[in-house]
């Protein structure tokens, strides 16, 4: 008897303005099998009314919506004391939207230009407790955390990595996905995955988005390019 039991879908709540983009992004997830629609509204107002007949994981919502945008709903959901996550995913790759949606309570900031199977990625991320930040606003997120200096402490946990660990961590802070990372260094997807898992046991963080961050305020890609030079 087979006692495997198929983990359950990831109910999404998408909320955006523009009919076309709802139905193609619904359709998109929906494909993945592991992520379902459970609901879809076109402003923030409505996500509000449905919310409690959807019963979602996650909340997907665009930035700039009317009469009230994305960072409006997710004030609404902290007074209202929805703990789940909230995840960003916009055409903005402004740095002060992107202070302004963490600020407010996102768990996340895509841009609609990412890769679907990379959007698709962010979502299981969100819910199992990451911080996810489209690869594009890396550095950006790296502007707004500097200020706090780095630490002898911090560098010498760099010594614990492999060099291919350190090759990885190299790419994460230059922003780049999984995929993309393995298209680079001619390794298979699954090997970035659990190098990356490694990578984070390693160093103690608990996100990418923490070893991108890291990675830049260690100069880690300036310490490879002197290695191969």
């Amino acid at each position: 008897m087979n006692t495997e039991t198929k983990a359950k879908p990831i109910r999404v709540l998408l909320v955006d303005d523009h009919t076309l983009f709802r139905k193609g992004l619904a359709e998109l997830l929906e494909q993945r099998g592991a992520i379902t629609v459970a609901g879809i509204a076109s402003n923030a107002d409505e996500a509000l009314k449905i919310l409690s007949e959807t019963q979602p994981d996650v909340i997907i919502t665009d930035l700039n919506m009317p009469p009230h945008g994305g960072l409006s709903l997710l004030r609404q959901l902290v007074i209202d004391g929805w703990n789940g996550p909230v995840l960003i995913l916009t055409v903005s790759d402004d740095e002060e939207d992107l202070s302004a949606a963490l600020q407010a309570g996102a768990k996340g900031y895509l841009l609609k230009d990412m890769e679907p199977d990379d959007v698709v990625d962010a979502v299981q991320r969100a819910v199992r407790g990451e911080t996810v930040v489209a690869p594009a606003m890396t550095l950006k997120l790296v502007n707004l955390l500097q200020g706090g200096g780095t630490t002898n402490t911090k560098a010498d946990t760099l010594k614990l990595l492999t060099a291919r660990e350190h090759e990885i961590l190299q790419q994460l802070s230059q922003g780049l996905s999984n995929k993309a990372i393995a298209r680079v260094l001619d390794i298979s997807h699954d090997t970035v995955k659990l190098h990356v898992k490694h990578i984070l046991a390693k160093l103690n963080l608990t996100s990418r988005v923490e070893a991108a961050v890291f990675a830049v305020e260690q100069k880690v890609a300036e310490q490879g390019r002197r290695i191969n030079s």
